[in-house]
């Protein structure tokens, strides 16, 4: 039995892009332990996967506010003690940044990453002892697996399994949709008046996640302006995942709630206006548009017409 550790800390869509290759892992690994280091905002839905036998969480969302100060630099330096006091025999780190590369030197075990040509951060590559050569031209998930399956001895294959029951997830209760209008890139939003027009014309219960201030004040201008929509609370990302896992379909633009809906294959539209659905796009065995490119949005009855394919 092998002791395995990976890092992949953030963002939400990046966390959930490699949740097929832990899947495959212990497909081809069955009697490995795995770890996962996260950041501690995802940990809950990585304790979801049920291949994940320990989540170490990491803080560097919370650090980077304050990095020089004294108190955070004893929290940084205690956790990474914490890393290195345990043995793993393979580190994979498929985040590919410098700082998760430097987080992997702290982890004792023979440490896996791609190389100066594959990857986002080329200094990274220095702090790995194995490094592989992956194509930058492959969607996220496939580059994890390709990754992962090269560090742990095995060959990917078949469609990816993000590890996550929908099913088991849900819980019985009255029918609604899901709108992720919110995301923090202003030219990936869709204009409010589109999601109006569309919450009226599917004419059933919506609700409107968000996960700012910002947000939350969209999502409230939207429920003034629909019949039966709601805004929930701020909730942690397990609960978030029952949520999207009872949905009768969501509609979304490229955010990394988007992910975790495709992840539970419940029916999904997905709305590009800012960035290239071929790199980014949803990924799920689902039933699952996606509409619209970077700069050309796509209109409301083609993604009201979207929604009737995928959830008739």
């Amino acid at each position: 039995m092998a002791d395995i550790l990976f890092i992949k800390t953030s963002s939400l869509g990046d966390v959930i892009h490699h949740m097929p290759a832990v899947t495959e892992a212990r497909r081809a690994r069955p009697d490995d332990r795995f770890a996962w280091l996260v950041e501690e905002a995802f940990a809950p839905l990585v304790r979801l996967h049920p291949a994940v036998d320990d989540v170490v969480p990491v803080a560097w969302r919370r650090w980077r506010k304050s990095l020089y100060m004294p108190a955070t630099l004893r929290d940084v330096a205690e956790n990474m003690r914490s890393l290195g006091s345990k043995s793993y025999d393979d580190v994979v780190d498929s985040q590919g940044l410098l700082r998760t590369a430097i987080m992997s030197r702290f982890a004792r075990g023979t440490r896996h990453g791609y190389d100066r040509r594959s990857i986002k951060e080329p200094l990274a590559s220095v702090f790995y002892d194995v490094r592989h050569t992956i194509s930058r031209d492959l969607h996220a998930v496939d580059r994890n697996r390709i990754l992962t399956g090269r560090a742990l001895g095995y060959e990917p294959h078949g469609a990816p399994d993000f590890g996550l029951d929908r099913a088991r997830l849900r819980t019985p209760g009255p029918r609604y949709a899901i709108f992720l209008h919110a995301t923090a890139r202003e030219e990936k939003q869709w204009p409010e008046q589109n999601w109006i027009a569309l919450g009226k014309a599917l004419g059933l219960d919506v609700v409107l996640p968000w996960g700012t201030e910002t947000e939350r004040a969209r999502s409230d201008r939207l429920a003034a302006a629909l019949p039966n929509a709601r805004v929930p609370d701020r909730q942690p990302l397990d609960s978030v995942a029952r949520l999207v896992a009872g949905a009768e379909f969501v509609v979304g633009v490229d955010t990394g709630l988007l992910h975790l809906a495709a992840a539970l294959n419940v029916p999904l539209v997905a709305i590009f206006a800012g960035s290239d659905p071929a790199l980014t796009r949803p990924v799920g065995n689902g039933p699952l548009a996606v509409l619209g490119k970077q700069g050309a949005p796509p209109s409301v009855e083609a993604v009201r017409q979207a929604v009737a394919t995928v959830a008739p």
